[in-house]
This record gives C-alpha cells, structure tokens and sequence, in this order.
C-alpha cells in the first residue's frame, strides 16, 4: 500500500482548526490496512439524521464496484471505510451559473454542506466539485484533507458521495459523484481517473487529453502503446474525432467506461488498473519464519508463504533453492537435511501473476514479488536462518524491436540484475546488466530475425523470462 496523504497539509490544517473527529464504518475488510488499498468514502450533503443513509449508499457503491472486472477479480486487494461527515442541511448547490447548457437546468439551489459540494464547477454543469472555481476549491480542499488527516490519514484514494440526485460527478484528486439513477457507474468512472489515471475516451475538449493508459497521439499499429492488445476483445486504434485536435488523439475501444456509463472497462483499461493494484499492494502479504535469526533451528524446517490472492486465483509461485527450480504452485515447501548443502544455502519463493488481463510476454512491465532465506548449514545443525522480502517492476519495450531494446527495473533492495538474452533454442547470444532506477538501451540490431528469450536474474535466481520479437 502507498500512503497518499501529504503531512504538510496536516500540519497546516492542525494549526488552524481543532480536529473534527467523526465515526468510521467499515465497509469492506480484507486484510491489514498497510498491506490493502484502503478506499474511504466521505458524504457531502448528507444530515445527521441521514448518516445510516449514507453508510447504506456506501454500502451499495461498494458492492455493485467489487461485482466488475477487475475490482471483482482482485476484490481481495481492497479494504473500503466510510467516514460520517454530517452537513446542516441536505444536497449540493446548484448556482445556475453554468455555460454548456440552458441554466437553470435544474432548481437553482443553495444549501450548507460541509464540504460545500456544488454543480456548475468552472462553469459545466455536471461538474460536480468541491468548489465553484479555483479560490473555494482550494479552501475546501483543506477541509477534506483535514476530515482526513484526522480519520483515516493511510488512505489511499478518497471518493466523495454528493447526497444529490442530480446527474454529476468529477474526478481528480478526490472523485466525486451524486447519486444520480447511474450513481455507482459515475463514481466508478470517476475513479478510472483518480486511483489510475486514466483518461475519458469521450473528447473532453481541447488540451484536456494527455498521454495516458489509454489515449495517445501515436496511433501507428505496431508502436502504439496497446499493440499488444490489437484485435482483441474489440480493441483498436480509434480517433476520438475527425477534425481539428479531437482527429490527433486516439483511445483503444469504442464501447468502454471511460466513454460511456453501463460498459465494462475495457481490456487496456483493465490492464493498467490491475498494473496499479500490483504498485500499491504486494501479492506476498507475510511470510515465515520472518525473523532476521532464528534460534537454534533444527532440520525439517517449514517455509510458508501469505499471499493476497486474487479470484480466481492467477498467481504463480516458483521455489528456487541455489539457483535450481525446487517446487511450484505451493505456498508452503519443507527444507530437509537431503535437500540443503553444507554452508550457504539460498531458498527464493518467485510470485508473479499469471492473469489473462495482463499480456504477460509482450507487455513493457513485469511485477515479481520475492522473499529469499539464507540458510547457514554445518555438519552438526542449521547455524541461522536470515529472510527478506523485495519486489521488482521490470520493464521491457518495444517489443517487437527492430534494432534496440529500453530495459529497466525498480527494487526496494536489488542494486543490480544481470540479464541474459538467448535463441528460442537456448543458445545465449548476448548479455548486461541493469542498476537499479538506470535505464539501459540494448543494441539488437545484429540478431538474426526471430524470436528470443530475455531473462532477468538476482544472482543465481532466475526472476522473469520472457519472450522478444526480433524484428
């Protein structure tokens, strides 16, 4: 899990107000809150009469979120709370004050909320923000992140229920929705944007597309950045219009949510969502023996793993023991004294996740999840048992490649991998290595045409493998 709150917001909301502590329901529990995405809902517009209302409507967000893919898939990745936050009175404002539309579209409306939710934000009428414009946007955002702060300060993404049965919504820092008829679906497309970036597939408007997950100004067929999706599940390469600045950018699918309400997410959305989940959340939850020595450790000695399971369960677990494949596809391997060798002996458990929804071999990222144990053997007994845990993004692009490769991995303790580049027949033809956080540049362009493998190790261990077209 990554901690998303800024301190010095929350030391600047504590110099100028005193702490507004209020209830916390859970919602939904699946495990330590350090090791889960913590997902906390506040209400706006919501009186204290209406709480129950709101932990109802939090309730239903939530369930009907964990029914789609992939939220269904990696429900297990999620806790969800909602923090009772009571207004003085019931609903949103409504200035009439918009542009896009025929004001007043609906009731002109001014009530106390407290965090005084308002359509009509920066003049569209469905924006539906905690501030009409920049200046009481940033006023009220101090009181969010304060309601925060003092509830529930390991948050990692905050969504915002508007007691309004009004059409809006809005993502950005916080997403925001009402509780319109298409309530759950707003507020999932408003988390498309804020827990993972990603971009409307509907034209928003000029200089409101960047390069995203999903959207780009690249749209050749074998360098755009969803190639390895092409032609599946519907995907393709499609301007978002046929003139002006809406003809230069292009999304991946004509029928997802981030275009339209009641679709499923599509298959590139899905893809980098899940990448996210695998950002903040680590699929190894606990392991044993944890200690950094044990004492006296006597042969067989029992090594388990935790994992954060998704559903069905698509992780793969690959023991190595001194370089050498031990066991597969178990949490759970037992070491004996025919099993280990006389001095240093290293047992590495490997996790990946295998799921269709990423495509493993021709996608730029690879997430890897390790704990290695150190094991000191004699002759008379176990001397000690050393452990630790460590997690790899490894990224590899493009891939087909006519005449390089970008490689580049991210560890919390690895300083350095070696990589091996080898024939489809196994014949090794070339070989580096990689400093952690450094991108390195690898010159193909003498390899005959084919297909190949690249593979990563730490040491003797054997991280990734996985397949590259030479173009």
């Amino acid at each position: 899990m990554r901690y998303c709150f800024y301190f010095f917001i929350v030391l600047i909301c504590s110099s100028n107000s005193v702490a507004q502590v209020f209830d916390v329901a859970t919602i939904k529990y699946a495990g330590d809150d350090s090791k889960r995405i913590n997902l906390v809902i506040l209400g706006d517009g919501y009186q204290s009469s209406e709480l129950d209302k709101f932990v109802t409507d939090a309730t239903n967000f939530s369930n009907e979120m964990f029914s789609q893919s992939p939220f269904a898939e990696y429900s297990n990745y999620f806790n969800v709370y909602a923090i009772k936050v009571p207004s003085n009175e019931s609903g949103a404002d409504h200035p009439g004050s918009a542009l896009d539309v025929l004001e007043p579209d609906s009731p002109v409306t001014e009530v106390d909320t407290y965090f005084n939710t308002t359509f009509d934000g920066f003049n569209f009428h469905r924006l539906l923000f905690y501030g009409i414009d920049g200046h009481s946007a940033s006023q009220n955002l101090l009181k969010i992140n304060a309601v925060l702060a003092d509830n529930f300060p390991t948050y990692d993404q905050a969504l915002i229920l508007v007691n309004s049965d009004v059409y809006g919504g809005s993502g950005g820092t916080f997403a925001i929705s009402s509780l319109a008829p298409s309530a759950n679906e707003i507020a999932l497309h408003e988390l498309g944007h804020s827990l993972f970036d990603l971009k409307d597939e509907y034209y928003p408007g000029d200089l409101r597309l960047n390069e995203s997950i999903n959207a780009t100004q690249e749209h050749a067929p074998d360098v755009v950045k969803w190639k390895n999706w092409l032609n599946t599940n519907n995907v393709g390469v499609y301007p978002y219009g046929t003139s002006g600045e809406a003809a230069t950018w292009y999304r991946p699918h004509q029928n997802c949510k981030m275009r339209y309400l009641e679709r499923p997410f599509c298959s590139v959305c899905k893809e980098g969502m899940i990448e996210k989940i695998h950002d903040l959340v680590p699929a190894i939850e606990d392991y044993s023996p944890n200690t950094l020595t044990l004492n006296n450790p006597v042969l067989p000695v029992a090594f388990n793993l935790s994992l954060v399971l998704p559903i069905p369960n698509t992780l793969t677990t690959v023991w190595t023991l001194n370089g050498t494949d031990f066991a597969t596809d178990t949490p759970s391997v037992t070491l004996t004294d025919t099993s280990i060798e006389e001095g240093e002996n290293t047992l590495t458990a490997i996790v990946t996740d295998e799921t269709a929804m990423l495509r493993i071999d021709d996608h730029a990222t690879i997430h890897i999840n390790t704990v290695s144990w150190r094991i000191t053997n004699s002759t008379l007994r176990i001397n000690s048992i050393d452990s630790e845990s460590n997690t790899y993004n490894i990224s590899l692009f493009p891939n087909p490649s006519t005449d390089r490769l970008n490689l580049k991995f991210e560890s919390k303790r690895t300083p350095t991998l070696s990589v091996k580049i080898s024939s489809i027949d196994g014949k090794l033809v070339q070989k580096t290595t990689l400093s952690n956080l450094k991108s390195k540049v690898i010159n193909i362009s003498k390899l005959a045409t084919g297909l190949y493998n690249i593979s990563f190790y730490d040491g003797v261990t054997l991280l990734a493998s996985r397949k590259f077209i030479k173009n």
